[in-house]
């Protein structure tokens, strides 16, 4: 198995890390949309203390990725399917976008890349899904599959690098295995990985990159 799971904890363990550890998530999925917001900025926020010099839409997206990090932990145990991917996306692209919540019926383009992916279409979708889920890998890896399929197929109009993001970090708390973040040490190789497979279509050297950098866990 080229990408086996690094920790097996029990739900407990997989909940308290999770807690332990959502707001370094939502941090990360600030930089990833290369917002403008400090870890200290973003803790502060999510505290529920106004940050002076902050962009009121920065604070939104923040307090939108809190909004999605609490319904992912109070719906652990819930099916992983497109309309629970909708959901998430509902939250965490609540007044970013022109719809959020649910798929795209327009062109996008990606900064940094000639590549236009399709408008995504519910049923393929949802197939697309399916089969990363029903796939004989490790959980980790499915993981990866997800969020390299949802960054790449930009399902929504905004908010597909964290919605996926979410989405696999769902899949590896159900299972126990640990948690999904890229840390500011790794976040601009990450970019490069990223756009390279926007480019290229080839998964295999981002996942490879996430499973060495980004997969954090604990040692018992």
């Amino acid at each position: 198995m080229k990408y086996p799971d690094k920790y097996r904890l029990t739900a407990d363990e997989s909940r308290f890390l999770a807690r332990k550890k959502w707001d370094e998530n939502v941090y990360c999925g600030m930089r990833m949309e290369n917002r403008a917001v400090t870890f200290p900025q973003t803790k502060t926020i999510l505290s529920g203390v106004n940050v002076p010099g902050v962009q009121l839409d920065d604070i939104q997206a923040v307090l939108n990725m809190r909004d999605a990090w609490r319904f992912l932990l109070g719906s652990i145990d819930e099916p992983v399917n497109l309309a629970y991917m909708c959901r998430l996306n509902e939250y965490i692209a609540r007044n970013e976008a022109l719809v959020w919540g649910k798929l795209r019926t327009g062109k996008v383009g990606i900064s940094g890349t000639d590549y236009e992916p399709p408008v995504p279409v519910w049923e393929e979708a949802e197939a697309a899904l399916s089969a990363i889920l029903a796939d004989g890998v490790s959980d980790t890896e499915k993981a990866l599959n997800v969020f390299t399929w949802g960054a790449r197929g930009q399902l929504f109009w905004d908010g597909n690098k964290r919605t996926s993001l979410t989405l696999a970090n769902k899949i590896m708390i159900q299972a126990g295995v640990g948690i999904l973040t890229v840390t500011d040490r790794h976040m601009e190789e990450f970019n490069v990985q990223l756009l390279a497979y926007y480019n290229t279509g080839e998964a295999e050297p981002l996942k490879m990159f996430l499973y060495q950098n980004a997969i954090q866990g604990i040692q018992l």
